[in-house]
């Protein structure tokens, strides 16, 4: 499963930028977005994502 992970904005919370990546890199990334104190959005890619 592919999932998109959505970098938001510290001030208002809308999204800077997105990345697809499948299952297995969602953890490294949370890690690492947890230890700066940035904040993600995760949800399940669709089929046409890349």
């Amino acid at each position: 499963m592919r999932f998109e992970i959505l970098r938001l904005d510290d001030v208002n919370g809308t999204p800077v930028d997105s990345t697809v990546v499948d299952a297995a890199s969602v953890n490294r990334i949370v890690q690492q977005a947890a230890a700066i104190g940035q904040r993600l959005w995760i949800r399940p890619a669709d089929a046409t994502a890349l």
